[in-house]
């Protein structure tokens, strides 16, 4: 009989010589169960997707119920559909009164092509800034403001107008001229290996955009939903964006992804041309109302209060002479090791004991972005197994 390993090899594309084949039969909180019933702590959320854990009792009760209603009923913006309404609502209370209009998408990708055709539309202006070693998505704009040539220099040409400046260099922002539609950035770097803003950073970008008129769109499609300690990271910095891109947390492990700006902003897309978007399944309503049901359970059930308790009692179980340092913001952490490597070793020998990490695109680290609900018994029992696969290597 053919194994549904066989299976997913012949049939299902692939994205790497050397797929992780992790079989899963059921999740469960921060859990999963492979078809023997062996467990697994997941600390990667699925890539920060996962932040009220798997299958999160409030989220499946809301899917259920919109089932009961109806799923897609027409292309996005048509017609008035509850879920898609509440959840823009709910996130416009929560926001900076000017991030007050929400377009609905299916992923982070598609919404950062939103946001760059949104800037370009109401500038008026084409040239895009970006910063190198960033990771927006892999699709063709996602791709063109992508910091790193090794993962595009086969796809080009791409998008023209882009310049890419350095993470934390203040002279570099000179660069933002009057020519400048958007400058969009992650305010903290996360396929970089969590690299943080330094003091006044996002500040200093903000006046530089604000004089240039120029759009600065913050993607915090990973580090959004209670994943560094607040809502959204940029609360932390004391500097808000013109437009926000988010995804990933945002619905519970259902596909959903948004841009948020202000009225004024996002009205550009209703004229010259009409139609300046458009996305068939983008505002599911299903993946509203898990959404709706994601967010209200992170503002109502303390669990963004404790991220940084579970955060600073990581950073001191991970000690070990092979860990040269373990840097980041709540529960999005990079354990960067002393030696590149052994890395891939170390996740392995990790998995093989029940433990999911993962590694970063731009740096010799492994990433810690477990759910939100993780409990400090559970911590202590993944840091006792990520320390005895650091023994092992």
């Amino acid at each position: 009989m053919i194994s549904q390993r066989q299976l997913f090899l012949q049939y299902l594309a692939q994205t790497s010589e050397s797929p992780i084949q992790l079989e899963v039969e059921k999740a469960e909180g921060i859990y999963l169960f492979d078809p023997k019933g062996k467990k697994y702590i997941d600390l990667i959320s699925g890539i920060s997707v996962s932040n009220v854990g798997h299958r999160h009792p409030n989220v499946l009760k809301a899917i259920q119920n919109q089932l009961d209603k109806y799923l897609h009923l027409m292309v996005y913006g048509e017609y008035i559909q509850s879920p898609q309404v509440k959840l823009a609502k709910l996130l416009a209370a929560n926001l900076p009164p000017k991030l007050n209009n929400t377009y609905f998408v299916n992923s982070g990708s598609e919404a950062i092509e939103v946001a760059l055709k949104l800037a370009k539309r109401f500038t008026g202006k084409s040239e895009i800034i970006a910063f190198k070693n960033a990771y927006h998505g892999s699709t063709a704009g996602a791709l063109s403001i992508l910091g790193d040539e090794s993962f595009k220099r086969s796809f080009r040409p791409l998008l023209p107008d882009i310049k890419f400046l350095n993470f934390n260099n203040f002279d570099e922002l000179k660069k933002i001229s009057k020519k400048t539609s958007c400058v969009i950035i992650e305010p903290i770097q996360a396929e970089a290996g969590v690299i943080l803003p330094k003091v006044n950073y996002l500040n200093e970008l903000r006046k530089q955009c604000t004089n240039n008129h120029a759009l600065l769109v913050f993607d915090e499609v990973q580090t959004g939903f209670g994943r560094t300690g607040s809502l959204f990271a940029f609360e932390q910095y004391k500097t808000i964006p013109d437009v926000l891109v988010i995804a990933k947390g945002i619905a519970g492990g259902m596909p959903l992804g948004a841009v948020i700006s202000s009225k004024e902003i996002l009205d550009s897309f209703k004229t010259n041309p009409m139609l300046g978007h458009i996305t068939t399944f983008g505002g599911h309503p299903v993946s509203c109302a898990a959404g709706i049901a994601t967010l209200n359970t992170l503002l109502n059930d303390n669990l963004i209060k404790l991220v940084n308790q579970k955060s600073e009692l990581f950073k001191k179980l991970l000690k070990h002479k092979l860990i040269k340092e373990v840097r980041g913001k709540g529960l999005l952490l990079a354990v960067e090791l002393t030696n590149k490597s052994i890395l891939h070793r170390v996740i392995q020998n990790a998995m093989k004991k029940g433990i999911i990490i993962d590694w970063f695109l731009f740096n010799n680290a492994f990433r810690i972005a477990p759910p939100l609900i993780i409990t400090e018994e559970e911590i202590q029992i993944a840091c006792n197994s990520i320390i005895e696969s650091l023994n092992e290597v």
